[in-house]
Formats: C-alpha cells, structure tokens, sequence
C-alpha cells in the first residue's frame, strides 16, 4: 500500500500534468486564425471558406452563407458524432451544441477525431477544443451530462428549444448520434412535445451497417412509431464491458454514416437536391436503401399522435392541387423485333435484410442496343442494380440480394 508521502508525490505530478495540458490548449488558442466576419468566394490561399463558396457560383447552393445562421444541437459525441460536428464545423455552421456524458479513452482511438493526449477529457470538451482551433467562427456551447435523467432532460429540453444562435429561440435541427436505446428515446420523446425536427443515426453493433433518418413531428414516423431497421443492440457499451465484451466499431463506417448525415443536414438546411426520410447503408453488398415511413396514428407516445393531429388540420387548411396525368411516352416505337416494351413493374415480396416492400422499373434492351443504357432505367431500391448478358442477347439488370 502506497503511504501518505507517496499519494502526496503522486497528487503533486498530476497537478503538475494538468498545468502542462492546460498550458497546450491555451497556447493553441493564441495561435486561431482571427474570426472571419463575412464569408468569400475570393480564391486565395487564405480564404477557409472559398472552396465552400465555390457551390455557390456553380449553382448548387442558392446561398451558401446562410449556413452560418443555424444552430445544430449534436447529442452524443462518439464515433459518429465527433466526425458529424467536425463537419459541420469545416462547412462554417453558425452555432454547435455538443451534449455526451461520457470520457475520451484510449479504447476510443480506432475511430476518427480524438487523439491519445485527450484521454482523461470528457468528449464535449475534448471535441470543443479540437473544433474551436478548426474554425473560430463557430459558436460553442458544451453539457458535459446524461440527458436520461429527469433533471438533465428537463434541462436538454429547455436548451434546445432556447439555445439557438439567437438567445431564446430554438435550434434549428438535433442530430441524435447515441449508441443505445435510452438515450433515443429521450431524444424522441423531447422533439416530439416541442415539435423539434431531428435526424436520428445508428451504425449496427457489428459495426458493417447503420442508417440516417429524418424526424418531422406529427408528418413522419418518430422513433417510437418505428424504431430503425438498422439499430445498436439496446444494451449500451458500459454493460457489455462489464460482461467482458463491446461492440465491434470500424471508423470507415462511422465516417460513412456521419458522411450521409451531414450530407442531409446541409441539403436540408441550405435546400438543395433531396433531402432524405431514411437512408441505409450496407457495407456487406454496398447498397443504401431508401423510403419514407409514415407515421403511425397509433403511436404509443401521445406528443407524437398530439402532433399528427396538428399536421391533419394544416393539411386540411392548405388548397388541393389538381393532378395533371401525363401520357406514358411509347419507348423504341419501330424496332426491328415487333414488340414495344415500356416500363415494367417487379415486386420483390420481402427483401432478407430490410424487409421492406419494394419496387423496381426495369426495361430490357438488346446487347447491341445498350449504350447509354447500362440495361437500366427506372428506380431500384433494396437491390442490386447489375448488368448481365441474358442467354437471348438482352441485356438484363434485376438481382436481388
């Protein structure tokens, strides 16, 4: 057993070692690059924000600097959600909310982001520090606390409908990027009594799968009405290393998913090109599957079903559109083979992995006709969409995994 003097040594080494650290982060925030009040499209070395612009003046975004006035709330700063906040603090997002209770380990450094010298720290402040020094112009604000708890989830309620980059008014979008069912329920049951929009996203415990889904109260499926296809079991990774064991993680799936999520946040945000409802990825057959879940009217939470009834009454508010139906266009109208083929309609029943129904439009054109082609059109979803010469010369295109 250690004695007095020695347990005193060993206090004095580790304020020693805690002085040293501090000094390092406070030497590197001397070095930030000073705040940028406006972003530029001018193209010079200097400029962090010139190639983001570039989407600008090449007609993608309508108006990239809006991004810096949003606030994102990110819950769960992990392997997905440290690389989400990375990103969205690389693309200049106005305000940032880290929510995670936990540490960074040494366990932690297979994944992306943090780095052995923050073992010890807890992850929100960890990843400020980190992010603060990518981008000065992002605006922080960190809780370091388990939003499960009734005092902490009354709080996590009140900043997120008060904590947006104007004081008092809410934030523009929550990212859920916690790794156990608890957590996502709190998540849900919050948004859905304050009407919050929010994206949930889940990689699988064998680490070679996850999803994104996009949350609107009362107009799409909540976590409750139901719960991913593709999810972490519902036991949370302190459990499991109790009983010896963890979940496997790889950081490239981790990247791909935060890769889908913030991908999704800045379409949505920024209204570009098609924002998502539900997007799954499989590293096994690389296919990401994609639907739309609606809402269940029976839902066991009754913020969610009190939130499908106010959507109904907007949507009986608003003026029915006509539906124009336009005239199926003849495709190859004279060939050479006397039959004319238009759009057909396969259904796969049930798929093994997502058991999901789903449809595909596939038309067959001959080997020498292909170009241009590639044996497909139409949607495929929840296949695999691969060119194969039939034993008639066609070429053929359905696959199912």
């Amino acid at each position: 057993m250690a004695t007095v003097e020695e347990l005193k040594l060993r206090i004095r080494e580790l304020e020693n070692e805690l002085i040293k650290s501090k000094q390092k982060q406070s030497d590197a925030e001397h070095h930030l690059r000073p705040k940028i009040d406006q972003m530029s499209a001018e193209v010079v070395d200097s400029n962090p924000y010139s190639r983001l612009m570039a989407l600008k003046r090449m007609g993608i975004v309508q108006d990239y600097e809006k991004i810096r006035s949003f606030a994102v709330a990110v819950v769960g700063v992990g392997g997905v959600g440290s690389v989400t906040a990375e990103m969205l603090t690389r693309c200049g997002i106005g305000k940032l909310l880290l929510f995670d209770y936990d540490k960074v380990e040494l366990a932690n450094m297979n994944r992306l982001f943090f780095q052995p010298h923050q073992a010890g720290l807890s992850k929100v402040e960890a990843a400020e520090h980190t992010l603060r020094n990518i981008n000065p112009d992002v605006a922080f604000e960190t809780h370091n606390y388990n939003i499960t708890t009734m005092d902490n989830f009354t709080h996590f309620m009140n900043r997120i409908s008060h904590g947006g980059l104007e004081e008092g008014k809410p934030v523009d979008l929550v990212l859920s990027c916690v790794d156990n069912f608890e957590a996502r329920m709190a998540i849900n049951t919050a948004c859905n009594e304050l009407g919050q929009i929010w994206m949930e996203s889940g990689v699988s415990e064998n680490a070679v799968s996850g999803h994104i889904q996009l949350i609107i109260p009362g107009e799409t499926a909540c976590f409750a009405c139901a719960p991913p296809l593709i999810v972490a079991a519902n036991i949370d990774e302190k459990t499991l290393k109790r009983d010896g064991v963890c979940a496997a993680s790889l950081p490239t799936t981790m990247g791909v998913v935060a890769g889908l999520l913030v991908q999704n946040v800045l379409k949505y945000l920024l209204g570009f090109g098609t924002v998502s409802y539900y997007l799954g990825y499989n590293a096994m057959q690389d296919f990401f599957p994609s639907m739309a879940m609606k809402a269940n009217p029976q839902c066991d939470n009754r913020h969610c079903r009190r939130q499908q009834d106010e959507y109904k009454k907007k949507e009986a508010e608003q003026p029915k559109q006509e539906v124009v139906q336009e005239e199926e266009e003849v495709v190859h109208e004279d060939n050479e083979w006397g039959w004319h083929p238009t759009h057909s309609t396969f259904l796969i029943h049930k798929t093994e992995i997502f058991k999901c129904y789903v449809s595909l439009n596939v038309m067959l054109f001959p080997a020498r006709h292909r170009a241009g082609f590639r044996g497909v059109r139409g949607r495929a979803s929840g296949c695999i969409r691969t060119g194969t010469r039939s034993a008639g010369g066609h070429y053929c295109s359905l696959h199912h995994t």
